[in-house]
């Protein structure tokens, strides 16, 4: 993510924002553009759910929604007391997933009828008051280019209480959308292709053996004590699938962070005097360099956008215990892991671009 400028008077606008805090235009981000836009001028209206879900996103040229909102296939009733609200938060955290989905030019199609495998929609749904007929619940997850995710996740409280439940590190609305998205662009980007798939399973497994029994058998015993060593989650063991939609959410979150520290002009430039080969994964020592004035034309060695990842990661969390909050980042990076991000990056960034808005993911 990065910061952006009015386009009436340049003031600074952030990536929510509907209207400019100092000139009071009206203001409407652009998705083909990366930028935003001025409301109602030359053509920029309001999506439809402007008004539903408070989306600050221009309409397509002669379509109702914004691109995003255009994915919707379901959203929660908006009779039951809360659910705007969840939808509001929703919204918010799926809009920044696809920001990084088109800055990187991953296809996002909608999906047409339930049969288009390609295609991609939502459908964001809350519990049956008092459950189903058997105490079902909605569940999160990906099927064939079709990505549920259960409202009730966007109450801070609830999503603590299911991620202790589930003995995680780190649960949020955004990670769960990139997760789900990383199954999604598993199926288009390696599935068929017998390169890559021969790549992926070389790194991250056979994804062959049968995924509902290899899911049944990771809740009945849990991860090996060693999981760290070669997984950036303990989920990410029970299957090779989970592995790259793990691998592949945690790549979204590292690369959409440093974009925002680029923007910032932080310190933690190019580790020009540290062999990022040599770095041990706990160890950030190294002279920092300013950030380049100017993003990188062409995407950087993966080795180099990690040695920055692992200064910055560090600095968070140390900063978070001083505050008494929990680390920023609570994972660990082993060499194993490093190489499935790498492959991941390789992948994403050797992809057609529709536009250079990557550059600055990578720079």
């Amino acid at each position: 993510m990065k910061l952006f400028d009015c386009p009436h008077c340049g003031h600074r606008l952030y990536f929510e924002n509907a209207q400019c805090l100092s000139c009071a235009s009206l203001v409407l981000y652009d998705p083909e553009q990366a930028s935003f836009a001025l409301s109602g001028i030359d053509g920029v209206f309001q999506c439809t759910n402007a008004d539903e879900c408070a989306c600050n996103w221009r309409a397509e040229p002669g379509q109702a929604f914004c691109r995003a909102c255009a994915l919707n296939q379901l959203i929660p009733d908006l009779s039951v007391d809360g659910n705007r609200r969840r939808w509001i938060r929703v919204e918010a955290a799926k809009k920044r997933a696809i920001y990084s989905l088109l800055a990187f030019g991953l296809p996002t199609a909608p999906k047409h009828n339930p049969g288009d495998e390609a295609g991609l929609a939502f459908d964001f749904l809350a519990d049956p008051i008092g459950g189903g007929p058997g105490g079902e619940r909605i569940l999160t997850g990906h099927d064939n280019g079709l990505i549920t995710l259960n409202v009730a996740e966007a109450d801070s409280a609830e999503r603590e209480r299911r991620r202790v439940e589930m003995g995680e590190n780190y649960r949020t609305l955004l990670g769960h959308f990139r997760h789900e998205l990383g199954h999604y662009y598993w199926d288009r980007l390696i599935r068929d292709d017998p390169q890559r798939l021969a790549a992926f399973r070389a790194l991250f497994g056979d994804d062959r053996p049968d995924y509902e029994q290899a899911l049944r058998t990771y809740y009945a015993t849990g991860a090996a004590p060693d999981w760290q060593q070669g997984h950036i989650s303990a989920y990410a063991t029970s299957h090779p699938w989970e592995d790259w939609a793990e691998t592949f959410a945690h790549y979204l979150h590292i690369t959409d962070t440093l974009e925002m520290v680029h923007a910032l002009n932080f310190p933690l430039g190019r580790l020009e005097t540290v062999d990022a080969d040599a770095l041990p994964r706990g160890d950030t020592g190294g002279e920092l360099q300013a950030a380049p004035s100017e993003p990188a034309n062409v995407p950087e060695p993966f080795d180099r956008i990690l040695a920055r990842w692992l200064v910055l990661s560090e600095a968070s969390n140390s900063i978070n215990r001083c505050m008494g909050l929990p680390d920023l980042y609570p994972f660990v990076i082993s060499d194993v892991t490093a190489r499935k991000l790498d492959f991941v990056h390789a992948l994403l960034t050797g992809l057609p671009k529709e536009t250079g808005t990557i550059r600055e993911l990578v720079s």
